[in-house]
């Protein structure tokens, strides 16, 4: 077992990159991917367990939350959470924080990936690509440097009521959404979208692209098309697509990543 461990779920990125300059600077650092069931859940030798998550929908993606109830940490570690948003934090760190009782917590904003529902670009404070990247990587590292001086956070996380009955339905939205999602004749055929998919929504069958009902918006498969050949219904045709540029399909798709 690392001396430090974070759990990470990333759609297109962002987290897993914060996560990564996290435990680059950490080092000794595992980052177990919660993308799927965590490959480890018992982390109590860990002296450091932090969690880098984003917001779906006012609230943690996918079965994320279930995951947390299964991880072990030890009393005497000190615990952390990132919430990346495109403007607002909702009540994903509040849900941790009920779970696993958090230390320090941070908010930090990034671009949006949801682009059905927003252009890439709003975000709030309102940037491009390369500056919002800028900025989050020298929050990352003032937030390392609050790490590692083991920082208690002052400020009570927000029960974030309002939030509560938007992620209650976004489940809902979100598989809605998802049956409107068709690839055009750009599609190669490459099998990128179904390797990202963390639900396993998406399959080949013959020629066809074919996706299910199990849909979270993680939009993944939209981002890292190679040829920008999935749209969700005529919304994202025109809107310009965004991964982070420091996360590979590979990376995003491992189950611990180690450093």
């Amino acid at each position: 077992m690392k001396e430090n461990v974070i759990f990470c779920y990333s759609g297109t990125g962002n987290c897993l990159d914060m996560a990564k300059n996290i435990a680059k600077a950490l080092g000794d650092t595992d980052i177990i991917m919660m993308r799927k069931y965590p490959a480890v859940t018992d982390v109590r030798e860990a002296k450091r367990v932090g969690f880098v998550v984003p917001c779906y929908g006012g609230g943690l993606p996918g079965h994320v939350e279930r995951y947390i109830h299964d991880i072990k940490v030890s009393p005497d570690a000190y615990t952390f959470a990132i919430g990346q948003c495109a403007a607002y934090l909702g009540e994903g760190l509040s849900k941790i924080n009920e779970i696993i009782p958090l230390k320090y917590w941070a908010k930090v904003s990034h671009q949006c990936t949801c682009i059905w529902l927003f252009p890439h670009d709003l975000m709030m404070p309102k940037m491009g690509a390369k500056e919002a990247q800028a900025r989050s990587e020298y929050l990352t590292g003032k937030i390392v440097q609050d790490i590692k001086a083991g920082k208690v956070t002052a400020k009570k996380l927000s029960k974030a009521v309002l939030n509560k009955a938007e992620h209650a339905a976004w489940p809902q939205i979100a598989r809605m959404k998802g049956q409107t999602l068709r690839a055009n004749d750009n599609c190669i055929k490459c099998g990128t979208c179904a390797k990202v998919c963390p639900m396993g929504n998406i399959k080949y069958t013959g020629d066809a692209v074919v996706f299910g009902d199990k849909c979270i918006s993680c939009c993944a498969c939209v981002q890292y098309c190679p040829k920008e050949a999935i749209n969700f219904g005529n919304i994202t045709k025109k809107r310009e697509r965004y991964h982070n540029p420091n996360v590979t399909v590979e990376e995003l798709t491992k189950d611990i990543i180690s450093f």
